[in-house]
């Protein structure tokens, strides 16, 4: 089947995993309680290497909200954990686009409740943010990339470095603030905000496929980015 006439693929799952798992991609040893999805033929990837990382997590108990964000999200997971007392897995809530969350609680403002859940949750985030380590890697991707849109280096530090989210910039790379770390980081964002690469996914791509897609126009963002850097004009 040519990848154009590709329908919708059911939903995407995201397991939380109860016992030791093993990125199959990137071998990455997770931990229990990791967050994994299983791909065909490539077995059970972290988050970063199924390109689900850059999704928000939504918990399940406000219907409006969780209607509304995955209605504006071009790409989601629904979230599933084992429940040993019923032998079986109970959905936790949604992975979304940020955009598409904040989107949903805009609808939803006058619910006192969502206000308070967003204050929350702007509090969990700058909790798990170390700020020298974020300001440093921010400023590696100036370096890098000196004609990057002011303040977005800002944004994809903190994308990049939030503690525990198994992100390149918390990667033995990116603690040793590795060029090919920074560059990976860089990739990662404009794929998934300056192309299609997330309704690509969305509509059942494969990753190879999607990536492969979207390509040139990631390459021609980072070379406009990267123009102006010294080792660019020898």
């Amino acid at each position: 089947m040519s990848v154009s006439a590709k329908q919708q693929k059911e939903e995407i799952k995201v397991f939380i995993s109860h016992r030791e798992s093993v990125c199959d991609e990137c071998h990455e040893e997770l931990g229990k309680k990791a967050w994994i999805t299983l791909v065909r033929d490539k077995g059970a990837l972290c988050l970063a290497c199924a390109d689900l990382d850059h999704l928000v997590f939504l918990p399940s108990g406000g219907a409006a909200l969780t209607r509304r964000a995955k209605k504006h999200s071009v790409l989601s997971a629904v979230v599933l954990k084992w429940s040993r007392a019923r032998k079986r897995y109970e959905r936790q809530g949604l992975l979304v686009e940020e955009r598409a969350l904040e989107l949903a609680e805009n609808e939803c403002l006058a619910d006192a409740d969502v206000r308070a859940r967003r204050r929350e949750r702007e509090a969990e985030r700058r909790a798990e943010l170390d700020e020298t380590f974020v300001d440093r890697f921010a400023a590696k991707i100036r370096e890098a990339f000196p004609r990057i849109v002011a303040g977005r280096e800002q944004k994809i530090a903190e994308h990049a470095c939030l503690k525990y989210s198994g992100r390149i910039g918390r990667s033995a790379l990116g603690k040793k603030m590795d060029d090919l770390a920074v560059r990976l980081a860089v990739i990662a964002h404009i794929r998934h905000n300056e192309t299609n690469y997330d309704e690509l996914l969305g509509r059942g791509w494969e990753r190879s496929e999607a990536r492969a897609a979207v390509g040139d126009a990631v390459d021609e963002i980072l070379i406009y980015w990267e123009a102006g850097r010294p080792d660019q004009n020898l």
